[in-house]
């Protein structure tokens, strides 16, 4: 069953409410830090601590994740906004007991909706008290 047709009865009390992209993404310029991957089918890009990132937005809109090493472009995502309906958070299932968080951007339609792209971060929204905020 896909997370746009779970019941709100049947979502666990971990997965927070949906998002919407333009605040996930303004809430990311100052977490750019706290990202540990980001990916999709076509690309994974995971952090390193000689890697740094940036976020910016082309002039049509487009949301852009560049993973920089040096002056060096290691790789980048791009986001078609109009594509996502929504970003769902939930903690990382993959390491259970951490403080990870994974935000996944969800796109297709309100009845078939599927992940876009996948960040996964260092804390939830709501973690971010006492964070570091410089990686070198």
């Amino acid at each position: 069953m896909s997370q746009g047709a779970m019941s709100s009865s049947a979502k666990t009390k971990s997965t927070s409410a949906p998002l919407t992209f333009e605040a996930f993404w303004r809430w990311l310029q100052d977490h750019r830090n706290c990202l540990l991957r980001v990916g999709s089918t076509d690309v994974v890009l995971m952090d390193n601590e000689l890697l740094h990132w940036d976020f910016f937005e082309e002039e049509d809109g487009t949301a852009v994740v560049q993973a920089i090493v040096g002056k060096a472009l290691v790789g980048e995502a791009i986001i078609e906004r109009a594509d996502v309906l929504f970003v769902q958070a939930s903690p990382d299932l993959e390491q259970p007991g951490s403080q990870a968080w994974n935000f996944e951007l969800i796109g297709g339609s309100r009845e078939e909706n599927y992940p876009l792209f996948s960040f996964l971060m260092t804390h939830g929204m709501e973690g971010a008290q006492g964070h570091q905020v410089l990686k070198h």
